[in-house]
């Protein structure tokens, strides 16, 4: 099964694409949909999606696995993540893809073992789990841990499922 994690930012969206085979792990690609300062924000938006739908064209997942909302005092800041998942989902949802959507703290449980882990922490987690030589940009490290976290949660019973969106 191949998994594209994505992690959601106007800025810097991580995604990061890994194929599972049993409890093998092997990754694909990562890296950042970097959106510079002066890029109006629905510009922004139109880069992510076309920049997921080339990912999507060219590796064929089959499951996309999304950082689930975040609490934050800012409400500007929360309609933008809005924004910015809505066409993460879209994107996903458009080629057919079965998509998941995970909590912060359950997806840096999952990698680290720890809900309150840094990022740097998940980083080097993920790394190691994945077998990379280089440690993978923050953004990127999160989407990674979202698609282990995924792959986890396939494997064995089910507790608490995860959600389908």
């Amino acid at each position: 099964m191949k998994i594209l994690g994505v992690d959601p930012s106007l800025r810097s969206t991580g995604f990061g694409l890994i194929e599972t085979s049993g409890a093998e792990m092997t990754p694909i690609c990562h890296g950042n949909i970097k959106n510079p300062t002066n890029l109006l924000p629905s510009r922004c938006l139109v880069r992510i999606r076309d920049t997921l739908t080339d990912l999507v064209q060219q590796h064929k997942p089959d499951v996309m696995a999304v950082e689930g909302l975040v609490y934050v005092q800012n409400t500007r800041i929360a309609f933008t993540l809005g924004q910015v998942r809505g066409v993460i989902i879209a994107a996903g949802a458009a080629h057919g893809l079965e998509i998941y959507e995970y909590a912060p703290r359950k997806v840096k449980q999952s990698v680290t073992g720890l809900g309150g882990a840094g990022k740097g922490q998940v980083g080097r987690m993920v790394k190691m789990m994945l077998g990379l030589a280089e440690l993978p940009q923050e953004d990127a490290a999160d989407a990674l841990a979202l698609a282990i976290c995924h792959a986890q949660n396939c494997r064995g019973a089910r507790i608490n499922p995860p959600k389908q969106i």
